[in-house]
Parts: structure tokens; sequence; C-alpha cells
């Protein structure tokens, strides 16, 4: 077989074939057109595989390396830059490295979602978008309505059905080019509200009677929406050698310095998947709103007792941690969430028990416990 590389941008793709001894066989530069990559693979070896970077095209690229009867390999941009290590950069140079990454077997990939899983994820991301562009013309109205002490009294909410009316009495105060702009940005926000809640009638009839979604809403600070979130971004949970790995995909571990004997933890990671990060902080900031209603769960718990001792930053990131490390036991296991500040854990549940206790003693404590005693550590109330 032959060792194909791609450096794909928007409008090309240039193709490196090299064998196994590292011989270049073919380097073309091939415009995008529908059939062009695939036609382009089918002159060689059926099985080959082909590397390309995590472009934002990638999608259909990967599709049509499948369709010429190639094996396609995701290439984590970033690694596989630092990996090369090449002064100069050229298109030539770097599909020429990502091949002798492939024949040193050192070629960093990341998992390829199926077509259907890839699909899906739009519904969601698609929401998110919306949501966050709801909340920017929001501020930019509270904002205008502000810059001239302008403000409906008495609500909480101006933007919600009872309040709309005095909303719209005091944006006809404004003066009347700011009027008119800001009645756009109404406009735009009604249709917003339409698209987000046709999506959210959309999601519900793919999604609510998915048995991951439902197992993964036992979780505190986990609804529908979440779920489904979380279900779509993990993809299958396997493809993670464990509960610690998934935490890290999902950026919220943080950034570690040791150095002669000193260590020092940093923030959170950011060249993560920020889909499943955002939704673990959601999660985590719902559960801190309400950690007054259920102190009794291990997650209230956990949040008060690092909000006084390490700030609200840090115990959001601790329960994030938690969510995304129960998330690896539900899915790999097809259980609910066990809270560990409830019952007695068996034996079986051993490693669960300690990836739940992790964010509160250290993990090599937990590990040589478990190895000196073969049980789980006690439950902390």
């Amino acid at each position: 077989m032959e060792n194909i590389a791609f450096d794909s941008h928007r409008r090309y793709t240039l193709c490196s074939v090299a064998d196994g001894t590292g011989r270049i066989l073919q380097e073309a530069r091939i415009d995008h057109a529908s059939g062009a990559l695939s036609g382009f693979l089918r002159r060689w070896t059926r099985g080959s595989p082909v590397a390309v970077e995590t472009i934002g095209n990638w999608y259909w690229i990967v599709d049509e390396i499948e369709q010429a009867g190639m094996v396609p390999r995701l290439v984590h941009a970033r690694k596989a830059k630092l990996m090369i290590g090449n002064v100069n950069k050229t298109d030539r140079l770097d599909a020429r490295g990502l091949n002798q990454l492939q024949r040193a077997g050192t070629l960093p990939t990341v998992w390829i979602p199926p077509g259907e899983l890839r699909d899906q994820r739009d519904l969601a991301r698609t929401r998110m978008y919306l949501v966050h562009q709801r909340t920017c013309l929001k501020n930019r109205i509270h904002a205008t309505l502000a810059r001239y002490a302008l403000a409906v009294p008495g609500v909480r909410d101006p933007f919600g059905k009872r309040a709309r009316s005095g909303l719209d009495q005091q944006v006809m105060r404004l003066p009347e080019c700011t009027r008119f702009a800001t009645q756009q940005q109404l406009a735009q926000l009604g249709s917003l509200e339409t698209a987000i809640h046709q999506l959210d009638e959309r999601i519900k009839v793919v999604f609510v009677e998915t048995q991951t979604a439902r197992l993964l809403q036992t979780m505190p600070g986990v609804g529908l929406w979440l779920g489904v979130v979380i279900m779509l971004e993990v993809g299958d949970v396997d493809r993670f050698a464990g509960p610690e790995k998934l935490a890290s995909y999902a950026g919220t571990t943080p950034r570690v310095h040791s150095s002669g004997g000193h260590t020092r933890y940093g923030s959170l990671r950011s060249d993560v998947n920020r889909y499943l990060k955002w939704a673990y902080v959601e999660a985590a900031n719902s559960i801190a709103l309400n950690c007054a209603h259920h102190p009794e769960r291990h997650t209230s718990q956990l949040y008060q007792r690092l909000l006084h001792r390490k700030g609200y930053a840090k115990a959001i990131g601790a329960v994030a941690r938690h969510l995304a490390e129960a998330t690896f036991w539900i899915l790999h296991k097809q259980q609910p969430y066990q809270d560990p500040a409830f019952g007695h854990v068996s034996p079986t549940d051993a490693p669960a028990r300690c990836s739940h206790e992790s964010l509160v003693d250290s993990r090599n404590d937990c590990d040589r416990r478990l190895k000196q005693n073969h049980a789980p550590p006690r439950a902390k109330r």
C-alpha cells in the first residue's frame, strides 16, 4: 500500500503519494470538484491510508476518501505541525511531513464521527449559535436603554411576554435613529426566538426517546437539551481509555505546571471540544444556583467546599470535571448516575467510585487505597 497525504484548502488540495520506503510516487494539485479527489485516489492501491488535517471542510473530503475505498486518517493539525518541525512552510512540505509521520507510525489522529452523527450535531450546534446571537442582541438593547437612563420598571426580564409592552414604550422614548436601530434588533430577536423554538421541537422529535439521552439526564444539572449535546459530542465513549481522558477532551481538567517539586494548576484548557466544555460548565452553573435546594448531593457539597477554599471559577471547574468523568461510566456501563454521597458502592463499581472521589482526594492516594484494600473508599457524608 501507498501512503497518501492531503494538504487541503478551501478551493484545492495538494496530494502527495509515497511508497513504503518514502519514495515519492506522485504529487498533484487537485481543484475541488465533486468526484475529483475520489477519482485521483482510485489510481492507487485500495485500502491505502490517506491523511487529511482537521480543516473546516473535512466532512466531504473524508466522504470522498471512503468512496474511493481508502482509509481516511483525520490528523490533529496543531500536533502534526509541532511533530513535523519544518522551518519553512509550503503545501508540498506539509503533505510530505504527514506522509513521514504515517511511515513512522506517529501520525496524531483523531476520531472520525459517523456521517449520521455529524449530521445530527448540526442541530445542537446551530441552536447554541443562535442562542449566542440572541444573548448578544439582548445585551445591545440593554446597553442602548442604559445610555439614555431608560429601564422597564418592576420586571426582571424586560424581554418576557408580560414586559414586552413596557419595553416597547421605553424604546419609543429613544432618539429617532437609535429608536429605528433598536426596533430592527427587536425584530431580529423575534426571528431568532422562532428559529430556536423550531430547533427545540426538532431536537425533541429526534432524541426524546433515545436511551442514552435519558441516562445522561440522571446527572444533576443535566436536562434534555444538555443531555443531547453531551451525547452527540461524546459519540462513542469506548474511544476514551478512561474517565480522565474524557474529562481532558471536554476541557474540564486544568493545565499543570510541575517542576522541582512544585506543582501549580492553571486555568481549564482551551484547545478542547468547546461544545462539550460549554455543556458541562452550564450544568455546573445550574448545580451552583440550586445547591441550597439539594445540599445532600455530592456535587453540591463539592461546589460549596471548593467555593470557600478556591473561589467560584475553580469550584465550577471541579463540578464540571466530576460530571465529565461520571459521563464516562454512565455510557460505558449503560447505567443511571450514582451519586457518591448516597449508599454503598459495590466492589464492581470501584473504578467509577474512584473517578468520583478523584475530584476530592488526590488520584494517587485513591489508587493506592484500591490496591491495598481491593475495595472502594468510603462515601463521604
